[in-house]
């Protein structure tokens, strides 16, 4: 079998990659995509602006320079957007209920939910991570707290760009998100759910 048939190509030409078809996108359609990794609009459209990139290392520095340069409402725009870190496999029911208690007293205390990247954790360790995470956090002043949530959320970004570029099993174009999918922002997601499909091709990101 040949490369082209292995890939599902009759004509022999290579896929262009997510981040070719990231960098051909329409703004509009780029920005919509951004969303699903980082909740601000000011971020979504900066780092849409700057297409295109010559790599994914570029891609990334873009969006860690955007987030650095957050004003205050833009960063509480995109903490508005996140729901708590939940972990993506079940728990026993204690460790849920201290978890939930866990998150309550921090989005009283500082008034946003609480986020934290899990990409460099195994999931069998992500419920003690998140846990413990919290309760450290819990003693921060807001100011504190207000730049740890910032750094977790330029982190979380990088994840979920790399998903969002990896495509789905085609490796189609990244598009907006279906509406009727499920939103990966939601508690049960566990920072791993499938965004659908855009107008111009399917894309999944998983956060």
């Amino acid at each position: 079998m040949s490369r082209a048939s292995d890939a599902g190509h009759s004509d022999g030409l290579p896929r262009p990659t997510g981040l070719a078809r990231f960098n051909a996108a329409p703004q509009t359609a780029a920005e919509t995509a951004l969303l699903a990794c980082c909740g601000s609009h000011r971020w979504a459209r900066r780092v849409a602006a700057h297409r295109p990139y010559p790599d994914l290392d570029s891609l990334l520095a873009a969006s860690d320079e955007a987030g650095y340069d957050l004003p205050l409402p833009d960063l509480t725009e995109a903490l508005t957007a996140e729901s708590s870190a939940v972990p993506p496999h079940p728990a026993p029911p204690a460790a849920r209920t201290a978890l939930h208690a866990a998150h309550a007293a921090y989005e009283s205390s500082f008034g946003h939910a609480f986020v934290i990247s899990l990409d460099d954790r195994r999931p069998e360790e992500h419920l003690d991570h998140i846990l413990a995470g919290i309760r450290t956090r819990l003693s921060h002043d807001p100011d504190l707290e207000l730049s740890v949530s910032a750094d977790e959320l330029r982190r979380l970004a990088r994840g979920r760009i790399v998903r969002l570029l990896s495509g789905g099993a085609d490796g189609r174009a990244p598009g907006p998100p279906d509406p009727r999918t499920p939103d990966p922002r939601t508690p049960e997601s566990g920072g791993v759910v499938p965004r659908g499909s855009g107008p111009f091709g399917l894309f999944r990101v998983e956060r």
